[in-house]
């Protein structure tokens, strides 16, 4: 009976201590997380995917047109957080806490298909991976494509990472510049 009033008193302490440090620090995003923080982050990608998932199979057959729509897809809808090559090394993805797993390494390539094709269909709660793909009992076969090309990131090449920065899209005032460039160079404006 004495270990167990000492277990709930260590664990009265420990949340109460835990309570105040979350008061009196924050959940800023500006400073990097506690190493507590970190493992907790570290480990919601697996606790996002549930039991059963890690069989599915990818009902998409990769070809040269497959990976290419696949590719297509990661600049339009995932680059902007985990870069063209799948490193994390975006603007964005530095300022987020998680940051974004390097998809080309072993903790994210080591998974199964239906885990990947999960975390992309179903997001990860309390980091920036949202929920991708509609709500249906139907596959997604955009997303399996997207499964596809990830296993492709460890394998890319310079010349198709220059063809995906072709890709990404473009903001309007990036847009308005490219226009202003073309009718300079055909002559339409005139250099003031």
């Amino acid at each position: 009976m004495k270990r167990v009033r000492y277990a709930v008193l260590l664990i009265a302490v420990i949340a109460v201590g835990g309570l105040w440090y979350l008061i009196s620090r924050g959940f800023s995003a500006r400073t990097p997380p506690s190493s507590a923080e970190a493992f907790v982050a570290r480990n919601l990608r697996r606790l996002a995917v549930p039991r059963g998932v890690k069989d599915l199979k990818n009902p998409v057959v990769l070809t040269p047109e497959v990976l290419h729509e696949g590719m297509e897809h990661f600049a339009d809808h995932c680059a902007f957080c985990h870069g063209i090559d799948g490193s994390g090394q975006t603007q964005i993805g530095r300022g987020l806490y998680p940051p974004p797993p390097d998809m080309r390494i072993a903790a994210t390539q080591q998974m199964s298909d239906g885990e990947i094709y999960t975390i992309i269909r179903n997001g990860v709660r309390f980091t920036g991976m949202p929920a991708f793909g509609e709500d249906s009992d139907e596959p997604d076969l955009d997303s399996w494509k997207l499964v596809l090309f990830i296993r492709h990131l460890p394998e890319m090449k310079p010349e198709e990472i220059e063809h995906m920065e072709s890709m990404l899209p473009k903001s309007r005032m990036e847009l308005q510049q490219q226009e202003e460039i073309q009718r300079f160079l055909s002559g339409e404006d005139k250099p003031r």
